[in-house]
């Protein structure tokens, strides 16, 4: 007769998703390594060394180390479940952007008809902020006055009137406060036409063409 030694449980997770059932499917449910499990405790008991049984505290170590390996295979059956529900809720959520004006690092001005639109941040709170609309050949067509703005996003509209759009180059904010300089970053405003997801994140289809990921925009208006 052949003794088999205490069952070891710590590659049973590999062993089982490696079988292929009927079919082709794999097996790795935790089903399968409990049924797989209890077939080799059986042959084990029945195999045992009639001078040295198994104990009792070996076949709880054994039945926790089972446990051990079905509970995480339901966790990550019940994790990937819920990473998939919040990116289907991701995608659903992002919806309501469309149409919607994303924030992006630039200094171009998006234009509707002869209304040319921009954004900025400040870093912090400025008692003057001034906008300059930059031309073609580097001249400043005109200056828009948005006088104080407090720390953070803002937009402005600018009425181009006669001034051909196609003659823009740019706009420069400049904020102070006081005689103090005040850090800002330009923000280009693009139209989103679409969303959806790569990869599991939410990515960001403009109106230029350009695809972004939800982290590189600044923020919408």
């Amino acid at each position: 007769m052949s003794l088999m030694s205490p069952l070891d449980l710590s590659n049973l997770g590999t062993t089982v998703g490696s079988t292929t059932g009927a079919g082709g499917n794999t097996t790795n449910d935790p089903q399968a390594m409990q049924d797989r499990f209890l077939k080799l405790l059986v042959a084990q008991i029945n195999n045992q060394d009639p001078l040295n049984p198994m104990d009792n505290a070996q076949m709880t170590t054994q039945m926790a180390q089972i446990n051990t390996v079905s509970g995480i295979q339901q966790l990550n059956q019940t994790l990937k479940g819920m990473a998939d529900q919040m990116a289907s809720s991701q995608a659903m959520q992002g919806t309501t952007l469309i149409g919607k004006d994303a924030l992006i690092e630039g200094d171009t001005l998006a234009f509707t008809g002869s209304t040319g639109k921009g954004a900025f941040t400040l870093d912090g709170a400025a008692t003057s902020v001034k906008v300059d609309i930059i031309g073609k050949n580097g001249e400043t067509l005109q200056t828009l006055d948005l006088g104080a703005r407090e720390a953070g996003q803002h937009g402005f509209e600018w009425p181009a009137g006669s001034v051909d759009p196609n003659q823009v180059a740019k706009f420069s904010v400049r904020a102070s406060n006081g005689s103090t300089p005040v850090t800002d970053t330009e923000l280009q405003r693009v139209r989103i036409a679409s969303v959806g997801l790569s990869n599991g994140a939410m990515s960001i289809q403009l109106s230029n063409g350009r695809s972004l990921g939800y982290d590189q925009v600044r923020g919408f208006m």
